[in-house]
């Protein structure tokens, strides 16, 4: 198989007829073929598609007639097979779920920060480094001193970060995430409680692995992608994770060799959590799984379907 372009793309724009979008996007992708998850809201558009690079430049350029998509925030990356199985077109509240009313990136947030200039600041003894992910996404890398905030959805992170920065006085906040969208929203909600000195990663963890030489990185990981590559490395490679088929949380090889470790049905993270009725779903889903391989089919439902919530 050829290699496929991945891209993942947002903007944060005012979109009052975003209902009537969903369609139309649905069928251009559809048109060229191209797979992945698009998310509509009447602030913006955010998602991921994937396909061969002509089709998925051509579907950007059909999307970009529209003047308010011109200066999307776009990056791109490359996999070896499919990286979705299929095309979704979402309607949702918030392009990405932080559930704080009156968070309005259009209106102000923190400063932008090139990757080429992101060590120097973090390197500041100075500044507060703030993880802005999901526990499971943290788990597998960050940056280094980063902090963690262990959280389960990005709903959760503002009271964590109101916390975290209590009692301190007038710091200097530096935040980063994937891709840099869940920044956009967590740096106008910080500005908006007070703090003045807020700086994100432009273009997220992506283009800094992406643009840094590893040599220069100060990186330690790999970077959880939501689509089947599961994660990747320096220069946007191929990393080393999977998937848990029953909980979608990234595991390793390591992993794989716990005890609770069962395809499909448990691993390390989830074993303890999961009852055994759930266990006795994916196990009937393993199954089927398992019978559309052997008919030379491809069963659905044991995609990557994590959220950037």
């Amino acid at each position: 198989m050829d290699t496929l372009l991945v891209t993942a793309l947002y903007k944060f724009v005012r979109l009052d007829d975003y209902e009537e979008l969903r369609e139309p996007l649905l069928l251009a992708c559809q048109k060229y073929g191209v797979t992945g998850s698009l998310l509509l809201a009447a602030e913006g558009i955010n998602g991921t598609i994937a396909g061969s690079a002509e089709d998925v430049h051509r579907f950007v350029r059909d999307l970009q007639r529209d003047p308010r998509f011109l200066d999307l925030e776009l990056k791109e990356s490359s996999a070896s097979r499919p990286p979705f199985l299929r095309m979704k077109v979402k309607l949702k509240k918030e392009i990405v779920t932080m559930g704080v009313p009156g968070v309005d990136p259009l209106d102000t947030v923190g400063a932008y920060v090139a990757p080429e200039d992101w060590n120097a600041l973090i390197a500041d003894p100075s500044v507060v480094l703030v993880d802005t992910r999901n526990d499971y996404e943290v788990r597998i890398g960050t940056f280094r001193g980063a902090k963690d905030p262990h959280i389960k959805n990005f709903r959760s992170f503002p009271d964590w970060l109101r916390h975290e920065l209590a009692g301190k006085d007038s710091p200097k906040v530096a935040m980063f995430c994937t891709g840099g969208i869940r920044c956009e929203k967590a740096t106008s909600w910080l500005l908006g409680e007070g703090i003045d000195e807020v700086y994100h990663l432009k273009g997220g963890i992506l283009k800094y692995l992406e643009v840094v030489p590893e040599a220069d990185s100060l990186w330690e990981g790999e970077c959880f992608v939501f689509d089947e590559r599961v994660a990747v490395k320096h220069g946007l490679q191929p990393g080393s994770y999977e998937l848990c088929r029953a909980c979608r949380d990234p595991i390793s090889e390591a992993d794989k060799q716990s005890p609770l470790f069962e395809f499909g049905l448990s691993c390390p993270h989830c074993a303890a959590r999961t009852t055994a009725q759930q266990k006795q779903r994916y196990a009937e889903r393993t199954k089927q799984v398992a019978l559309a391989k052997a008919h030379g089919t491809r069963h659905l439902g044991i995609t990557c379907n994590k959220d950037q919530k």
